[in-house]
């Protein structure tokens, strides 16, 4: 079985449960850019940006760089195979309930029309 680390699944679902931290990553994910170009996209402060970036960066979704007075934010290293691999393990767990469920409700149905109902 895997083993997940709680702390990093945590700060990851808490970053991504936020649709601004989301969009941020979809605008990370062709090109690199600006915490001042970010907040302009999303029309925030870059007050505001810097708290959003702080957590995406903390659960290691994005990387900042500072250079001179611009810091540049892009895509962490870590990926998410860890977060992939955790909502797989519970897709499957749900997929294989379902099935047994299908397998219930067929049997249920063959019962029926044996008895002719």
């Amino acid at each position: 079985m895997v083993q997940y680390t709680t702390a990093r699944l945590d700060a990851s679902f808490a970053a991504l449960s936020d649709a601004t931290r989301r969009g941020i990553l979809e605008q990370l994910g062709p090109a690199d850019a600006s915490i001042t170009a970010l907040a302009e996209r999303f029309h925030m402060t870059l007050t505001g940006m810097r708290k959003h970036v702080g957590v995406l960066e903390h659960a290691g979704l994005v990387t900042t760089v500072k250079v001179g007075r611009v810091r540049t934010c892009k895509l962490g290293l870590s990926g998410l195979q860890e977060e992939a691999a955790w909502i797989e393990r519970y897709r499957q767990l749900w997929a294989a309930r379902f099935d047994e469920l299908d397998n219930v409700v067929e049997e249920m149905k063959r019962k029926e029309n044996a008895n002719g109902r």
